[in-house]
């Protein structure tokens, strides 16, 4: 039995309908709270499904104020004109409401409100100092799990982005409400959903801190995501696969978390990054040819998880080890979401340059069951073209 620690967020509650009483659940919870910040973006905004929420805020006394400047992958300018809403208002508590993209923003805005440290400052692993404003996380698409985990993602270039990895950014509640995700189009559920069954998938092999803790969650979290996620895209009211899909989502967020993911999410940034595409499709592209190439290395993990998405798979360990690459490949054809580099306009010309720039993600690769060189990153989009 390895030695490991396990950090995780103070509270969950996962319940369908649970934000319309959000205002008495942060009285009970913070009872000096008077004015939240409601972090999000403008698209989730117009949808007014916050409504509910911000009418029991105002019920029991707090005087919100929302800042919906988010955009994907948020560049630094974005999380500071965040950080700048919540000085101005003297914000006593952040709530994070929508994908990761506004939940790491919230984090951000959460630990940056009342310090002195400039954003730079912080990215890196263990450089927030201090403490922060008590912060609530409500995640809006079953995916990210950013709610439970302490990494948010800046983007600091045209196509590069930085991480900022701390306990600070642990929640102090993260609030599963499948009622706000009911209006997810079919492609977003899938993409967003595939991104969940990576973080499980890539949990379960991560090189330093795979434990008995991430493991189980990865495969509960595996288990949930595989069941529910072809009946969300196909039922998009069906509130009770939305909901198993954000608690999906959300155990497998705890599981990276403490385990962290790996070359699929290395390769995902620069296609995301230059190509601006969404992180979980990103994700869903590179998936199968980065789990062909960590074969080798992974196969006995690879067979176990075959298991729970296919469950009828048999023979030897690679052979079921292939049959989970299969599924997830057979996953991606059903939800009807693009299946390779070429349908999101990327050319053979443009590899070199994902390759150099997938290299730079050393956290990441660090973490692959086996190492990948500059060839092998260049080879897998090649296969993914």
């Amino acid at each position: 039995m390895p030695a490991f620690a396990f950090s995780t967020v103070a509270q969950i509650l996962s319940e369908p309908g649970a934000t319309a009483r959000l205002g008495r659940l942060l009285a009970e919870r913070f009872p000096q709270a008077r004015r939240p910040l409601l972090v999000t973006d403008a698209g989730f905004l117009r949808t007014g499904l916050m409504e509910a929420a911000r009418a029991d805020l105002a019920r029991c006394g707090m005087a919100d104020a929302v800042f919906a400047g988010v955009v994907a992958d948020p560049p630094e300018h974005v999380v500071l004109a965040a950080v700048e809403a919540a000085r101005r208002m003297d914000a006593d508590l952040v709530i994070g409401f929508g994908g990761g993209s506004s939940m790491d923003v919230a984090k951000l805005v959460a630990v940056l409100a009342g310090s002195e440290q400039p954003l730079a400052a912080i990215y890196g692993i263990g450089n927030v100092q201090g403490g922060r404003l008590p912060l609530v996380q409500v995640p809006t698409t079953a995916g990210t799990g950013s709610e439970v985990t302490n990494i948010a993602i800046v983007t600091t270039g045209a196509s590069t982005k930085m991480g900022v990895v701390a306990p600070q950014l642990y929640a102090d509640l993260a609030v599963l409400d499948a009622a706000l995700t009911l209006g997810l189009p079919p492609k977003l559920t899938a993409a967003t959903g595939i991104d969940a069954m990576v973080h499980a998938i890539e949990a379960t092999t991560s090189r330093h801190k795979k434990n008995p803790l991430s493991d189980a969650l990865a495969r509960e979290a595996l288990g949930l995501l595989s069941r529910n996620l072809l009946p969300a895209c196909e039922r998009g009211g069906d509130l009770d696969a939305r909901q198993a899909m954000l608690l999906g989502a959300c155990l497998a967020g705890q599981a990276f978390s403490n385990a962290p993911v790996a070359a699929v999410h290395a390769l995902a940034y620069p296609v995301g990054g230059i190509f601006h595409v969404p992180h979980g499709l990103s994700n869903s592209l590179v998936l199968p040819h980065v789990l062909e190439f960590n074969l080798p290395a992974a196969a006995s993990s690879y067979a176990e998880l075959a298991a729970i998405v296919a469950p009828h798979a048999s023979g030897s360990e690679e052979a079921r080890a292939r049959a989970l690459i299969a599924a997830m490949q057979q996953i991606t054809r059903m939800t009807g979401i693009e299946a390779s580099l070429r349908q999101v306009g990327i050319a053979e010309t443009d590899l070199d340059r994902l390759a150099d720039e997938a290299m730079l993600q050393t956290r990441l690769l660090g973490n692959n069951p086996r190492e990948m060189t500059r060839e092998h990153a260049r080879a897998i989009y090649a296969a993914a073209l």
